[in-house]
């Protein structure tokens, strides 16, 4: 054995030993080749081109193709990577920028207080829009504002500060105080204003906001235009004052006016009054004074003493003529109720239904005399030319209307539930009231002038036992002050609703 390894050719020694050398060469190159190759994937490394493989230079050698050297030649020669220190596990792309270009921006172009540990695209966006309002707003006068205290006692105490000269600082200065400060200043040029946004938690609406003011000027060119829109406005105050004043004295008029006219009930409520239905006591009342012995007397009235017995108050059964002692007992209770609240109700005078018999009984139709004594003030206690309304109930043989003198509205009117005329009626009653005047006051009145009226737009009677019924209730709803509100179906309730007045003596 020996003898055969010493015994090997010298020449194929060298070539083992030359094969052994290229197989090293070319393991060192493809781990070299490989390293480079990873670290063109690496995300802090960018290369613009393609590696482009490096030709041999002119100045080696020319050796064979077939030799071992040859063939390393042609391998490109290994570039040294870009060195950098690895801490950690490599953050990737955020927002396209890696956190080194942060960090390297941030090392340039910031104090060491201003930098930001995490390095994120908002903190970059706020350096940049803090940088630009601080150094647009630098360049106004101090003096155009007072020194905030407190933020410049922070700011001292913060160590930011660049330059020697000193600065006033506002945080928070709204536009309204801007725009006062500037017009009192009657400086037509933009007022300064230094912010101090070195606090991490101030937001970037700050800036915002401030940089705002720097428009002011374009809004208010000059001070001249301001004066303007204040003669306008004093003189539009001047106007002002003056229609207050004239508001404040007809306000006071309308209260004194107020004061003087007497509360009346609202319109709804008194249109209710006529039309409220009886209780089941009320109507048994009534029941039972209808049912009653006929000659039995259910009521007295002292004042105008008239009886009323149960064959008196049969007549306010349905189908039933009204008579003398329901109608004249029914009107004297509505002149009580009058008493009772003049508020309330026009002030009327009620004539009973002897009345016009009395006053067309002479030879001429008419005598003033036989009535004359009706109406003294020892009786009355007022006189017929102080009332709104005067009622005269006039019968026609068979059929009941209604006559009134209508003071208030200086006419005569005439109701006639089937629409009958009787202008005789309403002469008769204007050359009364002339003689009822003089003879009482001694004054002559001239009521040539009054209108004549045929009341047509009123309730109507579609039977023929209702008419006394339909009289009575036009003066109830006249002496109210209402309406015509009423209708024909209304009648049998208007019918159990006065004998329930009549058995009380009290009128509703």
């Amino acid at each position: 054995m020996r003898c055969n390894v010493v015994g090997v050719s010298f020449p194929f020694l060298l070539l083992l030993m030359g094969a052994r050398t290229s197989n090293r060469k070319r393991d060192d190159e493809y781990s070299s080749i490989k390293r480079s190759y990873s670290s063109l994937k690496s995300p802090d490394f960018h290369v613009s081109k393609k590696l482009k493989f490096s030709t041999m230079s002119s100045d080696r050698p020319v050796v064979s193709s077939n030799s071992t050297v040859a063939r390393l030649s042609r391998y490109p020669e290994e570039t040294p990577q870009l060195r950098r220190e690895v801490h950690g596990p490599c953050r990737g792309l955020k927002f396209g920028l890696s956190r080194s270009f942060f960090r390297f921006w941030e090392s340039k172009n910031s104090e060491p207080s201003e930098q930001d540990d995490v390095g994120n695209i908002l903190s970059y966006n706020y350096q940049i829009a803090k940088r630009n309002a601080i150094g647009a707003l630098r360049s106004f006068p101090k003096d155009a504002f007072e020194l905030d205290s407190d933020t410049q006692t922070e700011r001292d105490a913060s160590g930011d500060s660049k330059d020697d000269e000193e600065v006033e600082v506002i945080e928070d200065v709204t536009v309204q105080e801007l725009v006062a400060k500037k017009m009192d200043a009657h400086q037509p040029s933009s007022s300064s204003v230094v912010i101090d946004l070195t606090d991490e938690d101030s937001k970037v609406e700050n800036a915002e906001k401030m940089l705002g003011v720097l428009s002011l000027d374009r809004e208010i060119s000059s001070v001249s235009t301001y004066k303007k829109l204040l003669q306008g406005v004093e003189k539009r105050t001047s106007r002002l004052k003056t229609l207050d004043f004239e508001i404040e004295l007809n306000e006071k008029r309308r209260s004194i006016l107020q004061s003087q006219t007497p509360k009346k009930m609202p319109v709804d409520e008194i249109q209710q009054e006529p039309f409220v239905p009886l209780t089941r006591d009320e109507e048994a009342e009534v029941e039972a004074a209808l049912s009653a012995n006929r000659s039995k007397v259910l009521v007295t009235h002292e004042n105008s003493n008239i009886e009323i017995t149960a064959q008196a108050l049969q007549c306010l059964r349905p189908g039933a003529w009204l008579n003398d002692e329901v109608i004249n007992l029914y009107l004297e209770l509505l002149k009580e109720r009058e008493r009772r609240e003049p508020e309330k109700y026009l002030n009327c005078h009620f004539f009973n239904t002897f009345f016009y018999k009395k006053l067309i009984n002479g030879r001429d139709g008419y005598d003033y005399k036989s009535v004359r004594r009706w109406t003294s003030q020892r009786k009355l206690k007022y006189e017929l030319n102080d009332c709104d309304k005067i009622f005269v109930p006039i019968h026609r043989e068979i059929h009941w209307c209604l006559a009134v003198i209508n003071k208030k509205e200086k006419k005569f009117q005439y109701l006639d539930s089937v629409k009958g005329m009787d202008s005789r009626v309403l002469k008769t009653l204007a050359r009364y009231f002339v003689d009822e005047v003089k003879d009482k006051s001694g004054k002559d009145i001239d009521v040539s002038s009054w209108a004549h009226e045929f009341v047509k737009d009123l309730p109507e009677q579609f039977n023929g036992y209702d008419c006394g019924m339909f009289m009575i209730k036009y003066t109830d709803f006249y002496s109210r002050g209402l309406d015509l509100c009423f209708k024909q179906e209304h009648m049998p309730y208007f019918r159990r609703r006065t004998a329930k007045e009549i058995l009380n003596l009290r009128a509703n």
